[in-house]
């Protein structure tokens, strides 16, 4: 599998937010949003076996490990990696943004799925059929540019009742949108949603790879 960078740093998103982490960036994405924050993993990477990828994480004093990127799940190779990672006993989070099926993902996997908003300018690459597929535990974010974004993702969530079924978190696009601002419009409407930040952004502001 082409691997874009394996690290260890604190996880910055989902309910595991704060937790030390192993990371697996998998190189190639399908998709090129607007607010991209990873781009240099569209092409970058190198040729590993799974069982490379899983020793290099034997090195980092963690039990919860991420497999993310780019899009992981454009590599077919991602489902074994999983189920390998899950077998030697980790907690295994799946990052993927929404547009690849994610039937057949090792049921001890956490699924962290994008649905991405119209401010992306991929919200038609969605495959819907995705969120019938989604476990309990499994969770949804989205990832917001503006008042706009902020609307279609609520229709979204009330309409497909997903703060009822996952852990839903709203996430302003770094930059782009004031957090502040989210957070009042959550509050204003009672949103059953979570405000997420991205904690490695502010805790190493000016390093972009490795955390």
């Amino acid at each position: 599998m082409k691997v874009n960078e394996i690290f260890f740093s604190i996880q910055g998103e989902s309910s595991y937010a704060g937790f030390p982490c192993g990371f697996v960036r998998l190189a190639g994405c399908n998709l090129r949003c607007s607010y991209c924050d990873t781009t240099y993993a569209y092409e970058q990477g190198e040729e590993m076996t799974i069982g490379n990828v899983a020793e290099a994480l034997t090195r980092f004093p963690a039990n919860l490990v991420e497999i993310t990127g780019g899009e992981p799940l454009l590599q077919p190779e991602t489902g074994l990696l999983a189920a390998t990672l899950a077998d030697s006993g980790r907690t295994v989070l799946i990052e993927t943004n929404g547009a690849l099926s994610i039937e057949g993902v090792d049921a001890r996997a956490t699924v962290i799925m994008d649905i991405k908003c119209p401010g992306s300018g991929m919200s038609e690459r969605m495959l819907w059929d995705n969120v019938a597929l989604l476990k309990p535990r499994d969770e949804i974010k989205f990832v917001l540019t503006d008042r706009a974004d902020y609307e279609w993702a609520l229709g979204i969530i009330k309409r497909r009742r997903l703060d009822e079924k996952h852990v839903v978190h709203l996430a302003p696009a770094f930059g782009i949108l004031k957090p502040s601002s989210l957070a009042a419009w959550m509050l204003e409407d009672k949103m059953n949603v979570r405000l997420q930040l991205q904690l490695h952004k502010y805790i190493w502001p000016r390093v972009q790879r490795g955390v």
